[in-house]
C-alpha cells in the first residue's frame, strides 16, 4: 500500500540482508554426504554464514570446467564473499591448499589452477598457503581437505580472521596451461575452455585480450581441423539460423557459436582443443 510505513522496531532491509556469504563449487555431486559435511564445518565455526551452492556437478576431476564456472559466477556475488572450490584430484599430495585475496573477496581451494581464472578476473592482491592448524578441524584427513581445511578457512575468514594469519604468503598460484593465451605476429592462440549446454564453444580468450589484438570485424579461425571465416557479432541472432559467428558471451569470453544450433557438434570440438585466430 502506497502510504504504509515501517512501524517502530521493524528491521530495515539493510539490517536483515546477509553479510557473511560463502559459496561452494565442487565435483562431489549430491548423493554423498560430502557437501553437507563442508556446510556443517562452516556453520560450526560461523553459525550465521549464508552458504550458496554454485554447483556440485562439475565433471569429476575436471579442473578446467571448475575454473570456468568459478570465473563466470563469482563476480556477481557481493564484495567480501568467500568462495570455496574443490575439484582436487591431487588431494593429500604435495599440492598446496591456498587462500587468494582479491579486490572483491576471497578464494579458497587447492593450488592446481582451479582458482586462477577468477583470481585474474578480480585482480589478485595476495596469496597465502593454508598451514596454520588453528584454522583447520582438529583432525585433518588426507582425502577430504574440503571439509577439514577449506571449509574451516572460509568460516574463519567470515568471522574476521586476516589472510596473513593462515600461513605464509607465496608469490603466486599455479597457472594451468588452459589459462594461457598468446598473441604473436597477428596470430592469437588460445584453447577451448568449455562447451555449454547449447553447444556454444567457449574459449579462454577474454574481451581484454581481444581488444589488445588487431582482430576486428571478421576473423579467420582454425578449430579442430576446420578453418572458418567468422563475423564478430554482439548477439546470436545477428546471423541466419545455423550460421556460425564469433561473439563475446555473457561471461566475458570469446565464443564460437551457431545461431540456434550446436557449434561443438558441427565442428567436432571439445574442451582443450586449440583455437587459432588471425585477421581476415
Amino acid at each position: 500500500m502506497g502510504g504504509a510505513k515501517l512501524s517502530r522496531g521493524t528491521m530495515s532491509i539493510s539490517t536483515i540482508m546477509p553479510s557473511k556469504i560463502a559459496t561452494l563449487t565442487t565435483d562431489f555431486g549430491l548423493q554423498d554426504p560430502y557437501t553437507a559435511e563442508m556446510k556443517a564445518a562452516i556453520l560450526n565455526i560461523c553459525s550465521n554464514a549464508v552458504i550458496v551452492d554454485i554447483t556440485h556437478e562439475i565433471a569429476k576431476f575436471n579442473i578446467r570446467m571448475g575454473a570456468y564456472v568459478l570465473a563466470s559466477a563469482v563476480p556477481y556475488f557481493p564484495e567480501g564473499s568467500v568462495h570455496v572450490a574443490v575439484v582436487d584430484p591431487g588431494v593429500g599430495t604435495q599440492r598446496r591448499p591456498i587462500l587468494i585475496q582479491t579486490k572483491q573477496g576471497f578464494l579458497v581451494g587447492p593450488d592446481n589452477g582451479l582458482l586462477v581464472l577468477v583470481a585474474e578476473k578480480q585482480t589478485t592482491i595476495r596469496v597465502h598457503e593454508l598451514t596454520n592448524p588453528r584454522f583447520m578441524l582438529p583432525q585433518v584427513s588426507n582425502t577430504f581437505h574440503g571439509r577439514d581445511i577449506f571449509a574451516p578457512a572460509a568460516a574463519h575468514l567470515l568471522n574476521g580472521a586476516k589472510p596473513a594469519e593462515f600461513g605464509p604468503e607465496i608469490r603466486e598460484a599455479a597457472k594451468p596451461a588452459f589459462a594461457n593465451v598468446t598473441w604473436r605476429n597477428n596470430v592469437l592462440v588460445g584453447e577451448v575452455l568449455h562447451v555449454d549446454g547449447f553447444g556454444n564453444i567457449i574459449t579462454n580468450i577474454n574481451e581484454k585480450e581481444l581488444e589488445q589484438s588487431s582482430l576486428k570485424g571478421a576473423v579467420s579461425v582454425e578449430l579442430a581441423g576446420f578453418k572458418l571465416k567468422l563475423k564478430f557479432c554482439k548477439a546470436y541472432g545477428e546471423t541466419k539460423p545455423r550460421e556460425p559467428l564469433a561473439l563475446i558471451g555473457g561471461h566475458g569470453f570469446l565464443e564460437i557459436a551457431l545461431n540456434q544450433g550446436n557449434a561443438a557438434a558441427k565442428f567436432n570440438t571439445k574442451a582443450g582443443d586449440q583455437v587459432i585466430m588471425t585477421p581476415v
